[in-house]
């Protein structure tokens, strides 16, 4: 939990420098670059959701060779994927900058903002590779730690590009960048620190092409998930940049808070991966029902405690990250649907974790699909006429249907012993 509440820690420190300057454009530049890299880089997530499900299974089969194994070639698809990205970054950011539509303004700053961030991407999918690869080794103090560098080499360059210097949005990019790779390097010193005992490195562990083919195909229906919860996640942001800057601006901050709730309930989830993936690997049913138990007592101890903190200081907060008057007079308007999101959202993180630990991912894919299709297309169109609360719904919607979707297949799954069953 600790280590995930680190992660949006980068939006919170670029939001509220950026948000205490003297335009929303830059704001919504950055809203608009990292929502795009959202999509692009977590269109890879299964670099770590994946990661985390298999090496936790070959943790609890005791497997040091398996382990090991998936660490390297994780690795290597990691560092190809992300110099693909590079080489093709100019068409995919025009792209995702078309699709979005922010105001002219915007899209030049969020355009050059884009153009620095791109250069992060094999260091941030070697991090997801990395802390999969640690928790499901259960050993999640090392993604903390890296977390909490990269965060504070991120605060320092922030201050000083941004506040001392003056280069605003690019400024922001920049220290993202750097903050990136100190903590892949932080992280391949941790790794180096836990390789199981009596396993050399050997030509074997590397592979051959069906191995690393195995390893997209296996994650496959996760990528298609991701896919589809980033689309939703940018069709909210592309809906608010045509209300407006200021309803950017704002959503922007708001969705900030999200990423709190997600990261902070998600290490709940991320310690059910681990330890469900271990109980699968034991073929330990006990274990499993012990271990689902206690993440889902934790989780909405955790829900609660976040529902209170967002009512009794959600306005302090907001004005923490920005001293626009407009966009804070505005987030304010919609500060009741953040309340309203911990104990939406709390049943999806569960039920993923669970999941994916079971390395159950099609049916995370096909709730997925079902919630975003099914319920938040329908429900936005419906709610329209309501302006941004309506989009607020109609995410609020989506989360619950993800809660029913996966919750009805957990019950069903357990009611009949199938998540020791081989796919």
């Amino acid at each position: 939990m600790l280590t995930n509440l680190t992660v949006p820690l980068l939006g919170l420190v670029d939001t509220a420098v950026l948000g205490h300057l003297d335009s929303p454009e830059y704001l919504g530049a950055v809203a608009v670059g990292a929502n795009l890299f959202s999509i692009l880089y977590w269109t890879f997530g299964f670099m770590r959701m994946g990661t985390t499900g298999l090496a936790a299974q070959a943790w609890g089969q005791r497997d040091p060779f398996a382990q090991v194994a998936l660490l390297l070639r994780s690795l290597m698809l990691a560092v190809g994927i992300g110099l693909l990205l590079i080489l093709f970054h100019k068409p995919l950011i025009a792209l995702g900058l078309e699709l979005m539509n922010p105001s002219p303004a915007v899209a030049e700053l969020a355009a050059e903002y884009a153009g620095i961030r791109i250069w992060s991407a094999p260091a941030v999918l070697c991090q997801y590779t990395l802390v999969g690869w640690l928790i499901g080794t259960q050993f999640p103090r090392g993604p903390m730690v890296m977390l909490i560098i990269a965060n504070g080499i991120n605060i320092v360059l922030d201050i000083l590009f941004v506040t001392v210097l003056g280069w605003n949005s690019r400024g922001v990019a920049m220290a993202t960048v750097m903050a990136e790779y100190g903590a892949t390097a932080i992280g391949l010193a941790i790794v180096l620190t836990r390789m199981p005992e009596g396993q050399r490195l050997t030509r074997e562990l590397f592979g051959q092409l069906a191995d690393y083919l195995k390893i997209l195909r296996v994650n496959r229906y996760i990528m298609v998930r991701t896919i589809a919860l980033l689309l939703v996640l940018a069709f909210f942001t592309a809906q608010g940049a045509r209300q407006g800057d200021t309803v950017l601006a704002a959503n922007a901050v708001l969705i900030t808070f999200l990423l709190v709730i997600s990261n902070a309930l998600d290490g709940f989830a991320n310690a059910a991966e681990a330890l469900i993936g271990e109980a699968v690997g034991k073929g330990s049913r006990r274990r499993f029902r012990a271990v689902f138990a206690s993440a889902l007592r934790w989780s909405l101890w955790g829900a609660l405690i976040l529902t209170i903190g967002f009512v009794l200081g959600g306005r302090w907060l907001i004005s923490l990250l920005t001293g626009i008057d407009e966009v804070r007079i505005t987030a304010w308007q919609y500060l009741p649907w953040l309340w309203l999101l911990p104990f939406a959202s709390v049943w999806g993180f569960l039920f993923d974790g669970v999941f994916i630990g079971a390395t159950r991912t099609r049916e995370m894919q096909n709730t997925m699909l079902f919630s975003a299709v099914g319920i938040f297309l329908p429900v936005w169109w419906l709610t329209t006429g309501w302006g941004n609360h309506g989009l607020w719904f109609s995410l609020i919607s989506l989360m619950l249907a993800r809660a029913a979707s996966m919750g009805w297949l957990s019950w069903r799954y357990t009611r009949r012993s199938i998540w020791f069953e081989q796919e």
